[in-house]
């Protein structure tokens, strides 16, 4: 749990006295980080009693051709290449929204976000 309330501390650096404790509705959820594996998922209730659902592990992803008229083929992942979001993703094998992985096909940058949507969507690139 993590609690993503107003920051303890102002801007000069002095310490903020709350006038009251903090709240249920700011309380926010570890990150999923998804990884590749057998496949595993997680369903997380949210606020609206509406739901997530997390990819925890993945094997497959779905993969569009844009070349081929958006063909779409579920192909197994191999590596993480390349990670924007932070490099050292890469070595974790972390699967995030922009990261570039190596599939059989050939190398696809995923477009969904795993943590939040549940599937793994990518484009050959």
């Amino acid at each position: 749990m993590q609690w993503h309330g107003r920051s303890v501390r102002k801007e000069t650096g002095g310490r903020i006295r709350f006038a009251r404790s903090k709240r249920r509705s700011e309380v926010g959820n570890s990150p999923a980080d998804s990884h590749i594996g057998e496949d595993r998922t997680k369903i997380i209730r949210t606020l609206g009693a509406n739901q997530k659902i997390r990819v925890l592990r993945a094997q497959y992803a779905n993969v569009a051709n844009q070349k081929s008229g958006g063909e779409i083929r579920r192909v197994a992942i191999e590596t993480v290449d390349k990670n924007t979001a932070n490099p050292n993703f890469v070595r974790r094998n972390l699967l995030t929204k922009g990261a570039i992985i190596k599939t059989e096909i050939g190398d696809a940058r995923i477009v969904s976000r795993p943590g939040q949507d549940g599937v793994i969507n990518a484009v050959l690139i």
